[in-house]
């Protein structure tokens, strides 16, 4: 009765301590590995490993449990590399779903220094290591050294992984200002607009001429266009679903949630440079939609 007792005060003690790292352990995974669904799967691994562990030998918890995290998230990359040898092309990530204005210290915490679509779809682009290795130090100010064998290599190689991942990922946005968060949902909002209204010419004048369009639709794998014009008529041949446009963030930028019937049909997220839409991205996977939570928009 005693051990079971004690056995069961330790039990609560550790769920303790873990509950106060959940919010940057998902932060890390999500980061890894562009899911709001895989991370959290990843950090339930790291609980039951870490109930298996002999606590007392882990003198530092949150770095003992980023390092197991950041284990777990190299070999579902690497995985995931493997699987997506067989397929062609590539899914897009798993955005954050909020509310406009939202204030959720839970999403807040996810999306702190927030990586936005561009960065994750550059970020899918990096080898496992190379990815691992940026994350954790540029993101998180994890040292090379304790990089270096989580990866398997020196801490001089390790070094360069993230140099070279910095030059890749240098061109995608940071967090914007509460001022360019403005900006872009005007943007964002005039694009709309213009598609309710069928404008052809007014939703040529929101796009950068180049703009580039993402889009995972129905079961296919990512479809890529470019050009004001192309994206324009893509517009206007769904412009009966416009009116069931939610505005959202979609992590952590101006976004919208796109409803038909009730139900999910897309999400949407945008960006937004000099006024102009540059990238716009269109997750209609209806399988991933199922998995995400849109509940957030019902507050």
């Amino acid at each position: 009765m005693t051990n079971h007792r004690h056995a069961g005060q330790r039990d609560v003690r550790l769920a303790e301590r873990f509950e106060a790292e959940r919010q940057h352990l998902r932060a890390v995974a999500y980061r890894m590995l562009g899911s709001v669904t895989e991370a959290d799967d990843v950090v339930q691994q790291a609980w039951l490993r870490l109930r298996r562990s002999d606590e007392a030998q882990v003198q530092n918890l949150r770095a003992w449990l980023t390092t197991v995290v950041a284990r777990l998230c190299l070999d579902e990359l690497r995985s995931r590399k493997s699987r997506r040898e067989e397929l062609v092309g590539l899914q897009l990530p798993e955005p954050v779903i909020s509310a406009p204005d939202a204030e959720n210290p839970e999403q807040q915490a996810l999306l702190a220094d927030s990586v936005g679509m561009a960065m994750l779809v550059v970020l899918d682009t990096l080898s496992p290591p190379e990815r691992l290795a940026f994350v954790l130090h540029d993101v998180f100010g994890v040292p090379f050294e304790e990089i270096a064998p989580i990866v398997g290599r020196s801490s001089a190689t390790t070094r360069q992984l993230a140099s070279r991942a910095r030059r890749r990922v240098r061109g995608a946005r940071a967090k914007p200002s509460t001022s360019d968060m403005k900006r872009m949902r005007m943007v964002v909002d005039a694009f709309f607009a213009a598609a309710r209204a069928g404008d052809f010419d007014a939703l040529v004048a929101t796009l950068d001429p180049d703009v580039v369009v993402r889009g995972e639709i129905g079961q296919l794998r990512v479809v890529e266009t470019r050009g004001a014009h192309e994206a324009a008529s893509q517009a206007l041949m769904f412009r009966r679903l416009a009116p069931g446009a939610r505005s959202a963030l979609v992590s952590g930028e101006p976004g919208v949630v796109v409803f038909a019937d009730g139900r999910p049909f897309a999400v949407m997220a945008f960006t937004v440079a000099a006024d102009r839409i540059t990238e716009i991205y269109v997750l209609g996977n209806p399988d991933r939609l199922q998995q995400m939570d849109f509940s957030v928009l019902d507050s």
